[in-house]
């Protein structure tokens, strides 16, 4: 990997060699940075080699991610997402521009694809076979998928609550399922002893360094989609943290390369019962380990294992973390939905809550531009929306009396689309 040239420790900012370790630092058990020669990666990379480039998916930015210029990547493609304009929400909540950034449409349905793929590569450059993560789901449903396309194995530990949708992607990958009777937390654990007593590759976020690379991926996406403009606010969904740590390097990556003149601001978005990272940030402490309770599972965790990149995100950026309520994640999953035509889970509509919060709050100034982080399809989890839904009417099958109930239940079916 001639363009990376090191790690370093982002708790107690000791400098590694890439072969001297390998996952987390050996002084303080803190988590690691991968540092990237930028000279050497200037000389083959431009805006114009990316603009030549007709290889849509995460690997066209293969030059800034710590790769073998040798390694195979997954065949699945990752990356390249939609950018969506939503003029009428922008309207609606009086801002310049309104834009989603929609992971949903990864392989597997979330932005964990990006990491897992290149867990795979990693993997595959250990000499290693099987790779084992912890997961509320999204993150094991993606390595699975991530691990069958390449005839790898996987072994994925998830909480015994994991949304079903979820849990029946981790089967029909074929991987080996360790249903934990515990939290999140209490899996991330045991995944962490098991693949050291079995030298099984740890795909871990907060563990492994080179998940946050593969997460920044979307940033480098969202610059150029943007033709290089960056957005004034970027607003993500937050758990361990590592989501927003990867984005802010990727942003930070593309200004070190010159081919954006600011950065953007870092919103941080978590679920009033489980934002260790926020209450952190009001206190100007440390994250604080403490139970996690949340419709959202993709971001319930109560003890996030990336907090200090996420805090350094929001904080070098002048961001600002919020929490929002489950009522708030679920009004915004049908708000969103119906204003947009994108479905997402309840962690992706938490961005859109906290957008929604901080429009009220008077934090976002009417003339500048948003991008929201939606990070897994609606599909994920649909129980959560049935829960709170109105159930659909029951009709006969007879036109006349179709009409009927279908006038006495509200429904103006005389009035055409056009009037």
């Amino acid at each position: 990997m001639n363009n990376v040239v090191g790690f370093k420790c982002v708790e107690c900012a000791q400098t590694y060699d890439v072969a001297e370790i390998e996952h987390i630092c050996p002084a303080c058990g803190g988590n690691l940075d991968v540092l990237y020669d930028y000279n050497w990666i200037r000389k083959r990379l431009s805006r114009d080699s990316l603009s030549a480039d007709r290889n849509f998916s995460m690997w066209r930015y293969r030059t800034l991610l710590p790769v073998a210029e040798t390694s195979c990547v997954p065949p699945l493609a990752v990356g390249w997402t939609p950018v969506y304009d939503c003029p009428r929400l922008a309207y609606q909540y009086g801002i310049g521009k309104l834009l989603i950034k929609d992971e949903g449409r990864n392989p597997t349905g979330s932005l964990k694809d990006r990491p897992s793929a290149l867990a795979v590569v990693k993997a595959r450059e250990a000499g290693q076979d099987i790779i084992a993560t912890a997961s509320s789901g999204n993150a094991g449903s993606a390595l699975a998928g991530m691990c069958a396309s390449t005839q790898l194995r996987s072994v994925i530990f998830v909480p015994s609550n994991v949304p079903a949708a979820k849990l029946a992607q981790l089967q029909v990958y074929g991987a080996t399922i360790a249903l934990v009777e515990g939290t999140y937390d209490q899996a991330y654990d045991l995944c962490l002893a098991a693949a050291r007593q079995f030298n099984w590759y740890q795909r871990n976020t907060g563990h492994n360094p080179y998940m946050t690379e593969g997460k920044k991926t979307a940033a480098l996406e969202i610059g150029e989609q943007l033709n290089w403009k960056v957005p004034d606010k970027i607003f993500v969904p937050m758990g361990d943290g590592c989501i927003i740590g990867g984005l802010w390097k990727g942003f930070c990556d593309l200004h070190h390369l010159g081919f954006i003149e600011r950065l953007p601001q870092m919103i941080g978005v978590q679920a009033e019962n489980a934002a260790a990272i926020v209450a952190a940030l009001n206190g100007r402490g440390l994250a604080h380990e403490g139970a996690a309770r949340t419709i959202a599972d993709s971001i319930c965790v109560g003890k996030p294992r990336d907090a200090t990149k996420a805090m350094r995100a929001i904080l070098e950026s002048a961001g600002f973390g919020i929490k929002v309520s489950d009522d708030e994640i679920l009004a915004a999953i049908s708000s969103l939905a119906r204003a947009t035509g994108v479905f997402v889970e309840p962690s992706s509509a938490a961005a859109f809550a906290g957008f929604v919060k901080s429009c009220e709050a008077g934090s976002i100034k009417s003339g500048e531009t948003v991008v929201l982080m939606l990070t897994g399809n609606g599909l994920k989890d649909v129980d959560a929306v049935l829960r709170t839904s109105k159930a659909p009417y029951r009709y006969p099958p007879v036109l006349a009396e179709f009409a009927d109930q279908l006038e006495k239940n509200g429904f103006d079916f005389r009035r055409s689309s056009s009037s």
